[in-house]
């Protein structure tokens, strides 16, 4: 290593000043410290192959942007891919507002500093609050996938907690399989997933079954997700919450926040957990990047005791009608003790959650109200236009579906995988390939619709998919 470099991007770099470094912690070189921790046999001995550091910015920049300039975009394609993460309308207040520095660069202070932060927190965790119909909202978790996981933990705390330890969580076989595999890992010291049959012709979960599971005992939660992974509205969200709780066990529900100016907050239906993702609410894609989780309970303090998460409260200050906004219980969380903590939680995802309360002020419950409205119009007039090719099935099963709904393209002869890669040729993502994932819908696709998806691109996709299914494309291949 050529120990003059300096590098253009790591501060502390100067050759001098690395080398005071390393004298005051009594090493000679930086490898040393990596050969302290790392055994041997799992340090890489070659040189990575990296190209060199590009130290003039304007180049550095020029770089960046010819690699990023070779992706393909929703803002050029047009996009029916879902499946957790959404393209939808944004208005121009929530860039303007999270992009002040006051919001974008305070990371997270304490209760004398950074009160304009925190009420903007607790502004978005109360107008949350209405949405869901809950008492109380965390503070935002990385994605749909931890706040899921938390919450399944959250259940498992509260039945150790009341001298009823179980160790079996039931979830639909409709789960999203991204979130399934991190229930998994999470819970894997602690507690069994189970899978719970659905009907093969509506989706909804059985409930035969689900009692079936829950006679076997020690089940300490049932989860379920509303509208489910696969699109259709689980329609029996109140009996699952009751034939939970007959049995001992909590329930938890994953709404898809976008649908919840036009359905029933489960939390009216029994749930006592509800957690998702907020990134519909103001969020671009971008690439992945916009997703940040919530949970969110009624006022029970066994349940509230259990989160991980901050949670921001208002307190009457010495000055009469004035308020202080703070954090609340935060002996719970992993920054009032990393060795006590319930569960360690990053703070990374605290802007989605301002820019989500931005949303939700602008956009009120009649505009909750038409966002939801719009999509299920449109979900309705996909099904619709597609339903009329001969070789697919669209909307497998038939009801009242979300944003979302499954096409089955097997009787076509051709693969989820090769109909997306023609689909490419027309400037069309097709749909979430489900043929590894469930298995048992053949060669299906999970489509999406939003409310910015128009009649012209759903009929473009239409002609495609006639052509492809007939056996070419408009360019002659197939």
């Amino acid at each position: 290593m050529d120990n003059t470099f300096v590098h253009p991007y790591m501060p502390n770099s100067v050759p001098e000043i690395k080398e005071e470094m390393l004298k005051e912690i009594g090493v000679e070189k930086i490898e040393d410290i990596y050969r302290s921790i790392i055994p041997n046999e799992l340090i890489y001995k070659g040189r990575l192959d990296l190209p060199e550091p590009i130290q003039s910015e304007y180049e550095l920049k020029r770089h960046v942007l010819g690699v990023l300039n070779k992706n393909a975009t929703t803002e050029e394609y047009t996009s029916f891919l879902g499946a957790g993460c959404y393209k939808h309308q944004i208005p121009a207040i929530c860039d303007e507002l999270n992009s002040r520095g006051e919001f974008l660069t305070a990371y997270c202070g304490d209760t004398y500093s950074d009160h304009g932060k925190m009420q903007a927190i607790f502004e978005y965790a109360s107008m949350m609050g209405e949405l869901l119909d809950a008492d109380a909202v965390s503070y935002t978790t990385y994605d749909a996938g931890q706040s899921v996981v938390s919450s399944m933990r959250i259940a498992l705390r509260v039945q150790e907690a009341r001298n009823t330890p179980k160790d079996v969580v039931l979830v639909p076989a409709t789960m999203n399989p991204e979130i399934l595999s991190q229930a998994k890992e999470y819970c894997r010291n602690v507690a069994q997933i189970r899978k719970v049959a659905y009907d093969p012709a509506t989706g909804l979960m059985d409930m035969r079954n689900l009692e079936d599971k829950l006679k076997e005992g020690n089940v300490g939660a049932v989860f379920y997700e509303n509208p489910s992974y696969l699109g259709f509205f689980e329609t029996q969200g109140q009996e699952i919450a009751e034939l939970a709780h007959e049995y001992g066990a909590l329930c938890i529900a994953q709404p898809e926040v976008s649908a919840l100016g036009i359905m029933e907050s489960p939390m009216n239906q029994g749930a006592d957990l509800v957690c998702g993702d907020i990134q519909p609410l103001g969020m671009h894609i971008q690439f992945g990047g916009g997703q940040a989780g919530f949970i969110a309970c009624r006022q029970d303090v066994e349940l509230l005791q259990q989160f991980p998460t901050y949670m921001y409260g208002i307190a009457e200050t010495d000055k009469v009608d004035t308020f202080g906004w703070g954090r609340a219980m935060n002996y719970r969380s992993s920054h009032g003790s990393r060795e006590k903590a319930k569960e360690y939680f990053g703070t990374e995802t605290g802007l989605w959650g301002i820019t989500a309360g931005i949303y939700l002020a602008s956009m009120g419950p009649q505009g909750m109200y038409e966002l939801g409205e719009t999509i299920i119009q449109n979900v309705n007039y996909a099904v619709l236009k597609l339903s009329d090719i001969p070789g697919i099935k669209a909307n497998v099963f038939g009801g009242s579906n979300f944003q979302e709904f499954v096409i089955d393209f097997t009787e076509t002869g051709k693969t989820v995988k090769e109909i997306n890669k023609t689909l490419l040729e027309e400037h069309i993502f097709g749909g979430k390939d489900l043929s590894q994932d469930f298995e048992e819908l053949g060669q299906s696709a999970l489509y999406c619709v939003s409310e910015l998806t128009t009649a012209d691109e759903i009929e473009h996709l239409a002609e495609a998919l006639r052509t492809i299914v007939a056996g070419g494309s408009e360019h002659g291949k197939v």
